[in-house]
């Protein structure tokens, strides 16, 4: 990612300077202020933030607020192409203002990201070919109601994940040395399809360092050999 662009990432949205209010917006009274949801937007190029601010600033339940005002803000969105470290780092900060909730509006989204925005604070996920002004509007408002948002498919995923956790949580023998979490069996399921480390960094969302550390520490506590004696270990046990 470049300069550039990392520095866009981290600001929000000069609704001021980037689009001009349009002829007939009307002045609003302190008291139609207090009733809108004032909403930040962040985003990795211009044309996804103007796109984004367009189409929210002609909601009159919507007040984008600019630069200087954005810890204020009620809401924020986080428009991205894909979760990488970057984004994560973003949303990490957002997280630390507890008055406002965050959302992601996202280009492509891996499965395995999902554990990772979610223990970032982000309340609601919207994929960005879906993102039309209603889609957007309801994100906003349910974020500001306290609610969370996700797609249907990753709602049924994040269930079965937390579903997981229970069971581990309630038998004893849920976290034996036998046992891979959802992220290792995800690891070397792609280390099974013939994917390096860089590629399954891109795949799951996670840093290169981080899949090293995973696979290493699979193939410590398991006493294997290498990532070839893992995925073989995991296959005849019915681990993967």
């Amino acid at each position: 990612m470049s300069g550039s662009v990392k520095e866009n990432l981290l600001m929000p949205t000069r609704t001021t300077l980037t689009i001009p209010p349009p002829a007939t917006t009307q002045r609003t009274s302190p008291e139609d202020r207090t009733r809108r949801v004032s909403v930040a937007v962040y985003a990795q190029d211009l044309v996804l933030r103007i796109g984004v601010v367009h189409q929210l600033r002609q909601r009159p339940e919507v007040e984008l607020v600019d630069e200087a005002e954005a810890d204020r803000a009620r809401t924020s969105l986080v428009i991205v192409d894909s979760v990488d470290d970057d984004v994560i780092a973003l949303l990490q900060r957002l997280q630390r203002n507890a008055g406002t909730r965050t959302g992601l509006v996202v280009g492509t989204f891996e499965t395995a990201a999902l554990q990772r925005v979610i223990e970032c604070g982000v309340a609601a996920v919207l994929r960005r070919a879906e993102a039309d002004q209603d889609r957007l509007l309801h994100l906003v408002l349910a974020m500001a109601k306290g609610e969370g948002v996700l797609p249907g498919d990753l709602l049924g995923k994040l269930l079965t994940h937390v579903g997981g956790l229970q069971r581990s949580a309630l038998d004893p023998r849920g976290l034996a040395l036998s046992t891979l979490t959802a992220r290792e069996a995800d690891m070397l399921r792609l280390v099974a399809e013939g994917f390096d480390t860089s590629e399954i960094a891109q795949k799951t969302a996670y840093s290169e360092r981080t899949v090293k550390n995973v696979l290493h520490e699979i193939t410590t506590r398991l006493q294997l050999r290498n990532r070839a004696h893992a995925v073989g270990y995991a296959l005849r046990n019915g681990l993967i």
